[in-house]
């Protein structure tokens, strides 16, 4: 059994995922920032799944407090290490750039680029000494083509994918895979701000995604099957952007 950390992973995306992982047999580190009743219900749909979880609470932005969690846990756990990292946590903050604010601009990249940094730095080093791990970064479809009064978020998941591109390049050879999944309109609660009716009209599927569709594509970039696949960029988009 394998053990999965995925951040953001007790609601939307990040709970899917860490479902779809339970039912392949890992054990899955369910990272929340505050919301402790949702990660307590994606910990129980888990386990109903047949799998095992373990909440692990920290801020991804905070990188004393991931370094000081994750260096516990692996201190603590010896025998053990995380073989599949998935860096989902995210938060949008929109606004047109001539009125965004310094702190709208600052908390998204720290949230998806500092912490793509952080976490993936404090567990990478463990898949280097055992020659094996898959990291997935969920990015979006923001990242690839840009999205008018998201230029933080553009920023923050096009910096993701370079970042993706550059790290692959660089620990492939220790039979580790860096790939991104940019996942397009999905029904979840962080968009539920966005008017489905008017945008699924510019979705050739003409509808939104699942949360279950990205969490397929995970799945598969987490197994020995997808160990020829690095650096790339994966969407899931319904053909809104190809």
């Amino acid at each position: 059994m394998g053990f999965a950390l995925i951040t953001g992973g007790s609601r939307g995306i990040g709970r899917a995922i860490a479902i779809k992982l339970a039912k392949h047999g890992h054990h899955i580190l369910i990272n929340y920032r505050s919301n402790e009743a949702s990660a307590l219900e994606a910990k129980q749909l888990v386990e109903e799944a047949g799998g095992q979880a373990t909440l692990m609470q920290f801020d991804v932005s905070d990188k004393e407090k991931v370094r000081e969690v994750l260096d516990n846990w692996q201190k603590e756990s010896e025998d053990h290490y995380l073989e599949i990292l998935v860096n989902n946590a995210g938060v949008r903050k929109d606004n047109i750039l001539a009125f965004m604010t310094d702190e709208q601009w600052d908390s998204v990249l720290d949230i998806h680029l500092g912490g793509f940094y952080v976490v993936t730095k404090a567990v990478m080093n463990k898949m280097i000494r055992k020659k094996y791990g898959r990291i997935i970064n969920i990015v979006s479809l923001s990242g690839i083509k840009g999205m008018a009064g998201q230029a933080n978020y553009a920023a923050a998941k096009a910096g993701v994918i370079a970042a993706t591109k550059s790290l692959a390049q660089e620990i492939s050879r220790k039979n580790i895979t860096v790939n991104c999944v940019a996942p397009g309109f999905i029904k979840t609660e962080m968009i539920d701000d966005i008017d489905e009716d008017q945008w699924k009209a510019f979705i050739p599927m003409k509808r939104f995604g699942r949360a279950e569709e990205v969490a397929a594509v995970v799945e598969f970039l987490s197994t020995k099957d997808a160990s020829y696949i690095t650096g790339e960029v994966i969407s899931v988009n319904g053909g809104l952007y190809t």
